[in-house]
């Protein structure tokens, strides 16, 4: 008869103690984990600390709530949108920062948030709607102006093409669409978003 590895080691295997930094990234990612599969209503501090390797004290002395912990899980996964780079263009220049925003809202900490503001009372929501705004949409915006001001000093954009509402066309479309059409946002769809409706809205008058 077939014998697991367990029986015939007598015991199962024990992982190696971790501690400080180490330990709280492993918490942390089982946090990202379960958020990203299970959602807020499934996740628990027990099944976070079973991911993590760890005792469910070694959770709550950390995080003293859920909500904590799911918040430094989301602050510390989302990868940051530090920098646009010149890419020669203001065409090409958004197509890439919009491959990028795309890239962290279908990350797995763009996963869990979501399952976070969809199911998570609006106490919780009102909290995680402050972080993506600090975490993803004011740096989004920012790095849009910067692209749109090198536009305009390198003539490929108008100068009046700067209001505020400009600026929310890019992070609307992509939300709306994303969440009431299911889009995924492929290169071919940033591609036709940007030839088809931010170009044409920022190119200068001629004639």
């Amino acid at each position: 008869m077939a014998t697991s590895r367990w029986a015939a080691t007598g015991a199962p295997p024990v992982s190696p103690r971790r501690r400080g930094p180490v330990l709280e990234r492993a918490i942390l990612d089982a946090a990202l984990e379960q958020l990203s599969t299970v959602g807020w209503g499934g996740l628990t501090m027990e099944g976070v600390a079973a991911g993590a390797g760890t005792g469910k004290a070694a959770v709550y002395r950390r995080w003293p709530s859920k909500a904590e912990l799911v918040a430094d899980a989301l602050r510390s996964g989302f990868a940051a949108l530090d920098d646009a780079p010149d890419h020669g263009s203001v065409r090409e220049d958004l197509y890439q920062l919009c491959l990028r925003i795309r890239d962290t809202m279908y990350s797995r900490s763009g996963h869990a948030l979501r399952s976070v503001l969809y199911e998570c009372d609006q106490a919780a929501a009102d909290r995680f709607q402050e972080l993506i705004l600090h975490r993803v949409i004011e740096p989004a915006n920012r790095l849009l102006r910067e692209v749109v001001r090198r536009g305009v000093e390198r003539g490929d954009v108008r100068p009046d093409a700067t209001g505020e509402l400009v600026f929310d066309v890019i992070p609307g479309l992509m939300m709306y669409r994303s969440k009431l059409c299911g889009s995924t946002w492929a290169e071919e769809d940033i591609a036709a978003m940007i030839d088809q409706v931010m170009v044409p809205l920022l190119r200068p008058h001629h004639g």
